[in-house]
């Protein structure tokens, strides 16, 4: 099936729908799924998006800016994961706990404003690895309308470019809970930590980056060009200092670079 057959299948499928809430995060995959939904189905697809520490506010600001842009019904409502219970302690189904929470309160956003269904942005790239939210999207009957479509990552990232979204390029990003490792607590002024750490990091010019957290270490993920940027013995400086700042004693630079679900590394070590 060739990229735009895949396109023409996922249109045809929110046709189909009817009416759909996107969880939108402002991300490559919710946007592409927002936008398409909203050219298909017009008013009957809206937007839904969780506020909470977790969730960067220049995050928050831009899947705002862009229903505004758009003309898209936005939905923003407070949903704080550190109160469900078990979540801070951060289990290896935390991501269960946190989409279950979240999926059910956008469910009901979604009939409150006469939406049947409500849908989220996974991809067939996220089939590989450790994804215990994606069970609870099955438990509660959320749409995958992406998977369904068999649209991966660079291929949403192509037709994003195509009809000219913005997020096309955009780097990939995950909520913060996902820099600390199984079983280190979650708190608000780790997550704050977090937040200022990569936000400084960003600001300097690093596009996709993660910082991860191990206690008074902040491990530096990053891509070749953070990498390239790393090489100025100024900028590292700069960037130690500020991370110190933050709350930091030491900071790494991880040398196998940013990847996803590198915290899973330890559950594969497991095995």
């Amino acid at each position: 099936m060739t990229i735009n057959e895949k396109h023409e299948k996922l249109k045809n499928y929110l046709r189909e729908l009817e009416s759909v809430a996107v969880a939108f995060s402002s991300g490559v995959d919710s946007t592409f799924l927002l936008k398409t939904a909203h050219d298909v189905l017009g008013d009957k697809a809206i937007a839904v998006t969780a506020r909470s520490c977790s969730f960067p506010k220049r995050e928050l600001d831009e899947a705002a800016a862009f229903c505004k842009k758009e003309g898209i019904v936005h939905i923003i409502f407070d949903s704080e994961e550190l109160e469900i219970e078990g979540f801070s302690k951060n289990p290896v189904n935390r991501c269960y706990l946190c989409k279950r929470e979240l999926f059910t309160k956008i469910i009901t956003e979604a009939k409150e404003h006469g939406i049947a269904h409500t849908a989220e942005g996974s991809n067939t790239d996220d089939d590989g690895d450790y994804r215990p939210g994606l069970t609870a999207v099955a438990e509660l009957g959320i749409k995958s309308p992406l998977r369904y479509a068999k649209l991966s990552k660079e291929e949403i990232r192509l037709l994003s470019r195509e009809i000219g979204l913005p997020t096309w390029n955009k780097q990939s990003f995950a909520c913060l809970s996902s820099r600390f490792p199984y079983g280190e607590e979650i708190n608000p002024q780790r997550l704050g930590m977090i937040d200022k750490a990569e936000q400084f990091l960003l600001d300097m010019g690093f596009r996709q980056v993660r910082v991860r957290y191990h206690g008074n270490l902040a491990r530096i993920e990053t891509d070749a060009d953070g990498f390239s940027l790393m090489l100025s013995p100024e900028k590292r400086e700069k960037i130690h200092a500020a991370l110190k700042e933050t709350g930091f004693t030491y900071v790494a630079l991880d040398l196998l670079g940013y990847r996803t679900g590198s915290m899973n590394e330890t559950l594969q070590n497991k095995k």
